[in-house]
């Protein structure tokens, strides 16, 4: 049976009961009054009975949420530390990574630069070698040159004097 319907009769009931002559209470019959009560009590919703027990237990209920909800709470920090620090690592190890690739593009360019030096200064040690030398080459083809000549003048004269010598026997030498 329907709640409201049953909230209707206990009204009709009270508005047929017989008024008692002093104040303004009536009779009513207790069977039928009971009989009534008992209908609504099995006429009211099981969700009333559950939210009676709800609010009966609300403090309970509250102080479980409330725990569960500081408990999410918490696991949210710890999980957000967690991630900052392991993005303050990252950051920390790109920020390392950035130092250590300076540091080796400096050492780079240092290594360069050396072995530039290096090369130029050995460069003008060759060149100068091979200048030295090319020098005491030309002193040692000049020294073999004049040698030359000098044999060379002395086979002329000689061969001068065999000339000179052939030319006067023959104009000795009668005919």
């Amino acid at each position: 049976m329907d709640i409201l319907h049953l909230i209707d009769r206990l009204e009709e009931m009270a508005a047929e009961a017989r008024r008692l002559p002093v104040g303004g209470s009536v009779v009513i019959s207790r069977q039928r009054l009971l009989e009534l009560i008992d209908r609504m009590r099995v006429a009211v919703p099981r969700e009333v009975y559950n939210s009676r027990e709800v609010i009966e237990h609300r403090d309970e209920v509250l102080k479980l949420a409330e725990e569960q909800a500081a408990q999410l709470v918490d696991e949210t920090r710890v999980e957000l530390a967690k991630k900052l620090d392991s993005t303050e690592v990252v950051k920390a190890a790109e920020e390392r990574a950035r130092e250590l690739l300076s540091e080796a593009q400096s050492r780079a360019q240092e290594l360069v630069k050396s072995a530039d030096e290096q090369a130029r200064g050995r460069l003008d040690d060759a060149q100068e070698s091979s200048r030295a030398q090319m020098r005491e080459a030309d002193v040692y083809a000049l020294q073999t040159l004049k040698r030359l000549e000098q044999e060379l003048d002395g086979f002329m004269l000689t061969v001068r004097r065999g000339i000179d010598t052939l030319e006067h026997r023959a104009a000795d030498r009668p005919g």
